[in-house]
């Protein structure tokens, strides 16, 4: 097992120095390490892997030598599903992103023919189709165990909506002063993580819906200048990426309300933590010194 290198640790309450001893041991943030590594089988395919189920089944997708994308289940037993194709993909283009525990999956494809991409959600071996409206690109994401989603729409002449799907009702998330936006995860509360900008994408910060409506906003990794949240578990537990001014990723967790950790994969030029499940297994990638993209699992103590 390797020891994932845990960065920086910010607590952002500012009473942490006078808490008494005992107090303070009880609160000492968490830890990460890196479980076990992987790629889809195959020589030279750039993998990602994106949602992570209780069993530990990740959905994800890689880009192989010919630039064509296609999408994946890792199952917890380290086996994989076949590329995952969807049937009006034309452009070679399909990703896997969210999974609930029944492997559901959803993501989203690219059809040459009206040059957008359209979200699907794949169950039992069916694909259905799903988007917003006409003329609009579609981009699902997160995926719960009720099959509720969340995602992003919009188009050349309309910057990205956000938006999230419960029980077949669609309500775009609206972040007062927003230029842009994008849902990334959802959990069995309902409750929903993303990131918006609000000037044209120079920066971009994360957001927290609550499974009553009410918005957390801005969340930012202190100093970055883009905080992306990728996924949302039952407990509030946050992961994504920040970037500072080098355009660097770098990984992190959030424990609601205010205690951050950075996670970089020893020796990558890159680190995103894309899922966590309910049990605190994280699903990631990390990008090497040739360009290409590895996934990993890890594990979060607390």
């Amino acid at each position: 097992m390797m020891q994932g290198r845990r960065l920086l640790i910010y607590t952002l309450a500012g009473f942490a120095g006078v808490l008494p001893l005992s107090l303070f041991a009880q609160l000492a943030p968490p830890t990460i390490t890196v479980v076990t590594t992987f790629d889809y089988p195959g020589t030279g395919n750039s993998t990602t892997g994106y949602g992570i189920n209780i069993r530990g089944d990740i959905a994800g997708d890689y880009l192989d030598a010919s630039n064509v994308r296609r999408g994946f289940v890792r199952l917890n037993n380290r086996s994989f599903s076949v590329p995952i194709v969807e049937p009006n993909d034309t452009g070679g283009f399909t990703r896997g992103r969210g999974i609930n525990s029944a492997r559901t999956i959803d993501g989203d494809f690219f059809n040459v023919a009206d040059n957008a991409f359209h979200g699907y959600i794949l169950s039992g071996g069916i694909f259905t189709q799903f988007d917003i409206g006409p003329g609009l690109s579609t981009d699902l994401y997160g995926l719960n165990d009720a099959g509720s989603f969340v995602g992003a729409y919009g188009s050349i002449a309309q910057v990205n909506q956000a938006f999230v799907n419960i029980a077949g009702t669609t309500t775009v998330i609206i972040i007062p002063g927003q230029y842009d936006a994008g849902a990334s995860g959802i959990n069995n509360l309902n409750q929903v993580a993303g990131s918006y900008s609000t000037n044209s994408g120079l920066l971009v910060h994360g957001f927290f819906r609550n499974s009553n409506g009410a918005l957390t906003f801005p969340i930012d990794f202190p100093g970055a200048t883009v905080t992306t949240p990728n996924g949302v578990n039952d407990r509030g537990w946050m992961v994504g990426r920040y970037t500072f001014a080098d355009n660097v990723d770098h990984g992190f967790f959030l424990k609601l309300p205010h205690t951050f950790i950075s996670f970089d994969y020893p020796g990558a030029t890159g680190t995103s933590l894309n899922g966590i499940n309910k049990n605190g297994l994280i699903s990631g990638r990390y990008t090497d010194s040739a360009g290409l993209r590895h996934s990993f699992i890890a594990q979060v103590s607390h």
